[in-house]
Formats: structure tokens, C-alpha cells, sequence
């Protein structure tokens, strides 16, 4: 592979030359140019992205690590990632922690040892990174996402599921409903457990109970859905409407219901969380509380570039509002 020196060797300059020829930041002869063109041509040669980032000590580029799975919600939140990346100059490496403790600690310090210019860490299980690998590069700033604090390092976005998760029911008290159950998400999660106490909060400032067996656990992914719909219907008393945590278990909600020949909201009022493409285009739509997935991933990718240029800010927590979406299932 051609250097710059050989580049610089063929057409007969200094490396410098050839570092401006490629950078167009200092003024050079309209025939040195073309001699440095020529030679850079003939030797197919490429500017080393390494070598430039080792030099400014910048990569511009950004890694995450996040917890991928069959919820649309995740890749979605990544899209707006990458688009906000691309927009500002940066690339993205993205890794999968799959759920595990060793993959995701493995995937930290790989993304670290490639020197990122920052970091953002959305992941759903609910063991932590290693502090120990994270305080070996204390320079690279790190975004939590969704995430409760890990020993007060770097900044954290939020949706306010608290607040979510009482508009998702006072709408569904709202609509006339009283036997109101709800789907939770897995408790280990601070999202799920917020959602949940703002279900229960709504339910208790109406005056509301919550009957025996309306709380199910479920696992923020279709199946958890289906699986505890199931469990709802198989009630001496099933609900009127059920609150659940996220759209992708409102879909599994979706199937159970349909299989057990009910019609939604006739039936069964459904009310969801996240508001993913897939909620507008469910028969009927599904009524949901909006996640702002897009501003999400560019807050993060603009809170690193923030943190970049102002490394000793004190950390900070963003938390963004949840917004009702009212379609056709509750």
C-alpha cells in the first residue's frame, strides 16, 4: 500500500506538499498540484484515516453499544443516531451487547481501544459496564440513554416514563374504562418500573383499584405480549382496557386478542408506548404515548460533541417529554 512519502517521492516533493495537495489548506502551484495528482493516481493512493486521527487526536467517530432485539423501538432510536452522525461529520460503530455481561464489557473495550470520540450506552440488561474499563479512558465522554446513573459518570437522556405511563392510563380512565390492567415491561428496567408507577398512580388518583391479577410482567418483546394477554383473558373478571408498556407487546396484545375471536376496542381497549412506525399502520392503529426516538439519538449525539469541546461541564440529565398519540384501539 502506497504511502505518502511515495507519493511525495514519485512527484518529486516534500510530504508537506503533499499533505496540502490533500487537504487543500495551504496554497500550491497549479503544476505541483497536477505532478501530486498524477503520482497519487499512478500509485492508487489512499490519506490514512488512521494516521489523520492519531495526528489531530480525533477519529470522528462515535461508538454505541446497545442491546439489539425483535423491538422496532431499538433500531428506530439508532436511525436517528446515524442520521444525527452523518449530518455532523461522524460515523458510527454500533455493537451488540445480545443481553450479555462479558459481550457487552468485551464490545466497550474494543470500542474504546479504536478511541471513539465518544460513547453512547443503551443498553436493557441490567448489569452495568465495567468502571474499571471506562475509568482507563476517562477522557472519552459517555451518554447514558435511558439508563439510570452509573457512579455519576457522564450525561444521561430519559424519557419521563413516570409521566407516560399516567397519560397512557388517565386517557384510557378518560374513555370511560374502570377494569384497567397493565402490561409491565421486565422490573429490572428503571423505564418499565416508571411506567408501571405511573399506571398505578393514575389508577389510585381516580380512585381506581387495581384488581387481582391486572399487573403482568412482561418482557418488552412480542411474545411477553401475547403470552400475558393470555394470562389477562384466562381472568374470572378480564379487563376492559389494558395499558401495555411498549407497542411491540401491544402487537403480541394485538394477536392474542384476534385469536381469542375479540375485536379491539370493542372487546378490549389497547394502549401502547413508544409510538414505532409499525403502531400507525396495526388494524386498528394503535393508540400510543410518542417516545421522540429521532431527537432522541440527535440530543445524544449532540450532548458527545457538547461534552467533546467542554469536557470539565458538570454532568447533566435530559429528559424528554412523552407526548399521547390517540388512534383507533382505546
Amino acid at each position: 500500500m502506497a504511502t505518502m512519502k511515495d507519493v511525495a517521492r514519485k512527484a518529486g516533493v516534500s510530504t508537506s506538499t503533499v499533505s496540502h495537495v490533500i487537504n487543500n489548506n495551504r496554497f500550491v502551484s497549479d503544476g505541483v498540484r497536477e505532478k501530486v495528482e498524477l503520482a497519487i493516481r499512478e500509485l492508487n493512493y489512499a490519506p490514512s484515516a488512521l494516521a489523520r486521527s492519531l495526528k489531530i487526536n480525533q477519529t470522528h467517530t462515535i461508538g454505541m453499544l446497545l442491546t439489539a432485539s425483535s423491538n422496532p423501538f431499538y433500531a428506530e432510536v439508532v436511525r436517528g443516531v446515524e442520521d444525527s452522525c452523518y449530518e455532523r461529520g461522524y460515523s458510527l460503530i454500533l455493537c451488540n451487547t445480545a443481553g450479555d455481561e462479558e459481550r457487552m464489557n468485551r464490545s466497550l473495550e474494543t470500542l474504546l481501544q479504536k478511541r471513539v470520540d465518544g460513547l453512547l450506552i443503551m443498553c436493557t440488561e441490567s448489569h452495568l459496564p465495567s468502571a474499571d474499563i471506562l475509568n482507563r479512558y476517562p477522557s472519552i465522554p459517555t451518554v447514558m440513554m435511558d439508563w439510570a446513573p452509573f457512579e455519576e459518570r457522564g450525561d444521561i437522556i430519559q424519557d419521563n416514563a413516570l409521566l407516560g405511563g399516567e397519560l397512557a392510563t388517565q386517557h384510557l380512565i378518560d374513555s370511560g374504562y374502570t377494569r384497567i390492567a397493565c402490561i409491565a415491561g421486565p422490573l429490572d428496567k428503571t423505564p418499565a418500573r416508571m411506567r408501571l408507577e405511573g399506571y398505578q398512580n393514575a389508577m389510585a388518583k381516580n380512585g381506581l383499584p387495581i384488581l387481582p391479577g391486572y399487573v403482568v410482567n412482561g418482557d418488552f418483546e412480542f411474545r411477553g405480549g401475547y403470552n400475558a394477554m393470555i394470562e389477562l383473558l384466562a381472568l374470572d373478571t378480564p379487563p376492559q382496557a389494558v395499558f401495555t408498556s411498549n407497542d411491540a407487546m401491544a402487537v403480541g396484545v394485538y394477536h392474542a386478542l384476534f385469536q381469542e375471536g375479540l375485536t379491539i376496542p370493542h372487546d378490549v381497549a389497547v394502549m401502547g408506548y413508544d409510538d414505532i412506525e409499525l403502531a400507525r399502520y396495526l388494524s386498528p392503529p394503535l393508540t400510543t404515548v410518542h417516545q421522540p426516538k429521532d431527537e432522541l439519538g440527535e440530543l445524544a449525539i449532540d450532548t458527545l460533541i457538547h461534552r467533546l469541546s467542554d469536557p470539565d461541564a458538570s454532568p447533566q440529565t435530559l429528559v424528554l417529554t412523552p407526548e399521547l398519540v390517540i388512534r383507533g384501539s382505546a
